[in-house]
Order: C-alpha cells, then structure tokens, then sequence
C-alpha cells in the first residue's frame, strides 16, 4: 500500500487520520495525498420556481478558510519524512475521493461517517475507515477478518495483504451457521502462501451475525476488521439494517478495512 490517499479536514480526527496515512506511508515506503474537498454543492439552494440560488459570500468564505487550510497543511506536511502531496476538490465528498482514488492502493476515512458507507461502493480498491479518536499505529497488533466466504470478502481479505503480513496476529472469524461459498480452510491456505500464518476461529452464532462478531471483537479488542462491505446489498441494509452499518456506526469499535 504505497499510494495511499486520506480525507483531510480540519480538527482533531481529520489530524488523526492524516496521521494514520503517514505512519502507513512510514511502513511501506508509500506517498500520501490529502484530499481537501469544498463541496460546492453546499452552497446551492432551489427556489420556488425551479432555478437555483447561490450562496456567493457563503462560498468564498468557506474556500479561503479551506485554501488555508490546504495550504497550511502543505506546508506541514513539507517537514515530514514522507513524501506527501495535498489536492483541492469541490464536488460532493464521495465523488471527490473516487476521482481521486484511481490509482489510490486506499482510501483513509473516518470510520462514522457517510463517506465510509458510500465510498466502497463508488470505488475499486479498499477504504480503511478509521475513528476519530485516535490514530493507527502500523505494523499493526492484532486483525481480525470477518469471513463468510462472499466475494465482497476475498475483496477485503485480498486488499488486506500488505497490512496482514506484517501484524503482530490475525485471526479468522467464521460464524458456524452461514452458507460459506468459499470455505474458510482455503482463506488459511491463501494466506499461508503470502507467509502469514492466521489463526481460524469457528463462533457459534449468537443472535445476529453483528451480535455475534462483536461478542468475538469484545474479547480481542483487535486494531483493525477486515471485512466486505455490503455483501447482501446496500439497499437491503438500508431498509433491515446490515453488518457494514453495525460496524460503521459503533461508537467504540475497531478500525475497519472495507471492500465491495
């Protein structure tokens, strides 16, 4: 993962993410872009009559706070041991970051956050979704992979190989009751041949899927998930509720790696 681009905003948790991308960068010798996104869309209201109005001053004002903090930020990031770019968007911020994403090996987000629901599915590679409360540290310590033998999971599993590779464990979760179409022996077999040596755990199904998941994370307390985002449809979790949604939006779970 040595191109790796991050949702910069101002505060503590956009701080937070730009940290976590550079200690990646730090880890695999990788380039960071901040995406500093004004969304001008924002600013655009439609009146009665069906034109549109917009808010000129309003715009103005929060572009010269954003290209200052742009600019701020540039310079910064000038004085770090990483090589480190910054680019202005101001489209809405799913289709500021898929643009920018192309050749992007992932995307840090902040973890609750729209832009963590709707970003795996407008883009090819991972989203690593992080809190806002703290940074990650890399090598990691612990990973857990969330495996139900879907291809929004090998996705997820595959993208997750550099970060894996050099975490301190990995763990495979597998609920005993789901329709595995892909069995978990082979996900243990896939990542032996990458050199890393993850253990597979079976859970009986407690309640949910989510219930049980997070029971087997409570005990862990890993750093990061690995898991497929969406793999029964957005609409379906939309209306029911889904695993993605459950983790995106605990307050206090681990930092996600997401895929579609």
């Amino acid at each position: 993962m040595r191109s790796i681009l991050v949702d910069a905003r101002p505060g503590p948790a956009g701080r937070n993410r730009i940290e976590t991308a550079l200690a990646l960068a730090r880890h695999t010798g990788g380039h960071v872009t901040l995406v500093v996104d004004t969304p001008v869309d924002r600013f655009v209201a439609i009146d009665g009559m069906g034109g549109s109005l917009v808010s000129a001053e309003a715009l103005r004002d929060v572009m010269a706070e954003d290209d200052a903090f742009a600019a701020a930020i540039d310079a910064q990031l000038a004085r770090q041991d990483v090589c480190c770019d910054v680019v202005r968007a101001d489209c809405p911020p799913v289709d500021a970051l898929a643009a920018a994403a192309l050749l992007a090996d992932v995307v840090v987000v902040p973890r609750q956050d729209a832009v963590a629901a709707d970003l795996p599915l407008a883009i090819r590679g991972p989203v690593l979704a992080v809190n806002d409360d703290r940074p990650l540290a890399f090598p990691l310590g612990r990973v857990a992979v969330a495996w139900d033998g879907g291809a929004s999971a090998a996705h997820a599993l595959r993208a997750s190989v550099p970060l894996l590779a050099t975490a301190g464990a990995v763990t495979v979760l597998v609920i005993e009751t789901d329709p595995a179409g892909f069995p978990a022996t082979d996900v243990a077999s896939y990542l032996a041949r990458h050199g890393i040596s993850a253990e597979l755990r079976p859970l009986p199904r407690q309640g949910s899927v989510e219930a049980t998941l997070t029971a087997a994370l409570a005990a862990d307390r890993p750093d990061l998930l690995v898991m497929g985002a969406y793999g029964h449809g957005r609409l379906r979790a939309f209306l029911f509720g889904g695993v993605t949604e459950h983790f995106l939006a605990s307050p206090d779970g681990p930092a996600l790696l997401l895929a579609h």
